[in-house]
């Protein structure tokens, strides 16, 4: 195989994978706390022997996370919670400790603050958040903490990773980082309200369209390729 079909291969394989995460991205439009995605290109360079110059190819393995502000939704839930600004929420998962910007809580059996798949809320010690059963008014204020019946009980924990550059999504609106985290010196929480996801639908539609064409351009190029290495392979063997 000629080289410049390695390098549109490499291309088409990349270009392959920014439209599956451009198509996540539109299908989650309405997910309570997504976060948008985008694929990194890189070019590296392959010595083939040493009477050949060396092969450029193209490699798209990388994601970046966007984590601009998302539009906020009043909805009056006492334990919706939206994050302005910086940080994330911490939850505990059979994995490991996870991020997700997603506030969207409830209590399970045991009183304690879960995310919808019955993760628990961690607070700013690492502690599971509880809320009494029996209470008739629960408070959470700008900095996080809770207070049943006027009586503070704790306060919930925002953290952020020391290098956002690390942060990969582990599944749905759940993150995760190898890095260490730090918590938020300046957390704005606000009770009542979900954060919507930061996609921009015309942005990422117009990118749909523009990753699709550049795939079916390398295709047609493909396809000419195929066609000349045809033509002089019936031309040799005549």
């Amino acid at each position: 195989m000629e080289n410049p079909i390695y390098t549109s291969l490499t291309r088409q394989s990349g270009l392959l994978r920014e439209m599956q995460v451009v198509a996540n991205n539109v299908a989650n439009l309405s997910t309570t706390g997504f976060r948008r995605e985008g694929l990194v290109f890189s070019e590296y360079m392959r010595q083939l022997d040493r009477q050949e110059a060396p092969l450029s190819m193209a490699a798209a393995n990388a994601r970046q996370t966007y984590l601009t502000q998302g539009a906020l939704t009043m909805t009056g839930g006492t334990l919706d919670l939206a994050i302005e600004g910086d940080g994330f929420f911490l939850i505990e998962t059979p994995d490991g400790e996870r991020l997700t910007r997603a506030g969207n809580f409830s209590t399970n059996a045991a009183g304690e603050m879960v995310t919808p798949d019955g993760f628990r809320l961690l607070d700013v010690g690492g502690a599971p958040v509880f809320v009494p059963g029996d209470a008739t008014g629960i408070t959470i204020s700008r900095d996080g903490t809770l207070s049943a019946d006027g009586q503070p009980l704790g306060q919930i924990g925002l953290v952020q990773p020391e290098d956002p550059s690390q942060l990969s999504r582990a599944a749905g609106v759940m993150h995760q980082t190898d890095g260490p985290l730090q918590p938020v010196t300046d957390p704005v929480l606000l009770q009542g309200y979900l954060e919507e996801s930061n996609v921009n639908p015309i942005s990422e539609m117009a990118r749909m369209i523009e990753v699709q064409r550049a795939y079916e351009f390398g295709q047609k190029f493909l396809d000419r390729e195929d066609e000349r290495i045809r033509n002089v392979v019936q031309t040799l063997s005549r």
